[in-house]
């Protein structure tokens, strides 16, 4: 029997909103802000939020002019994120490793560390390769994730948050090549255990990824796009441009 990916249940859940309802929306807002003063892509650009969970970036790129689609595996997420949805703004169920058919974008963001959830370098390959068929010539491509140096040095190895009444219970550790979080909750007597699992993957990792569609523009370390330093940064954000 082939073992489910551990994305698809938790992000499907109710408690995994409960668990992340309190993210910065105002500083979200922010880096979409600054972020497309810096790429100044044409008005009429068509953009992809590919992982765009309930749908927060997509709803502000929107808001600055731009037609968007927003996808996520989780049809929780997008059943949420809809509420939004207009001629211009459009969210639908999609894996991420496979192309997206008939569309075409003139950027890709991938935001808020929503890649390397798979158990192979492969299935990261995939997400590439799928990202390069679904962007124009010369496309942006943006990808948010951790800083796995400034995350390991940091991890707080237990954790207790009561939210909503809901008392979670949370354990952190690492290997060589994951990050691995332990969500364990008791609700209307019933006990929960999720897991969450995300590869280590450095800036030479990504470097490695993308060489043979992207070829990388810019790295910042935050989300005021100030420079990317191993040691110090909170972010890795890497900008690049679809090769031809």
């Amino acid at each position: 029997m082939v073992e489910k990916d551990w994305f698809v249940d938790w992000f499907n859940t109710s408690y995994y909103h409960i668990l992340y309802q309190n993210r910065n929306e105002s500083e979200a807002k922010e880096f979409i802000i600054k972020l497309m003063n810096h790429l100044r892509l044409n008005s009429d650009s068509k953009i992809l939020d590919l992982a765009c969970g309930k749908g927060r970036h997509s709803k502000t790129l929107n808001d600055l002019g731009f037609e968007v689609l927003g996808v996520d595996l989780s049809e929780n997420s997008i059943l949420e994120a809809q509420k939004w949805s207009s001629d211009s703004l459009s969210f639908q169920v999609h894996d991420m490793r496979t192309k997206i058919s008939n569309r075409q974008f003139n950027a890709i963001f991938n935001l808020f560390t929503s890649f390397g959830y798979f158990d192979t370098f492969k299935e990261n390959q995939l997400v590439c390769e799928a990202m390069f068929q679904m962007l124009e010539p010369d496309g942006k491509l943006v990808i948010d994730f951790m800083n796995v140096y400034k995350v390991i040095e940091s991890l707080v190895h237990e954790e207790e948050k009561i939210i909503n009444g809901v008392h979670f219970k949370i354990s952190r550790n690492h290997d060589d090549s994951h990050i691995f979080k332990q969500i364990k909750f008791s609700d209307q007597g019933n006990d929960f255990h999720f897991k969450e699992r995300v590869q280590i993957l450095r800036l030479e990792d990504f470097q490695s990824l993308l060489e043979p569609y992207f070829s990388i523009d810019n790295v910042f370390g935050s989300l005021d796009l100030k420079p990317f330093v191993p040691e110090k940064s909170e972010r890795l954000i890497i900008i690049a441009s679809r090769k031809e």
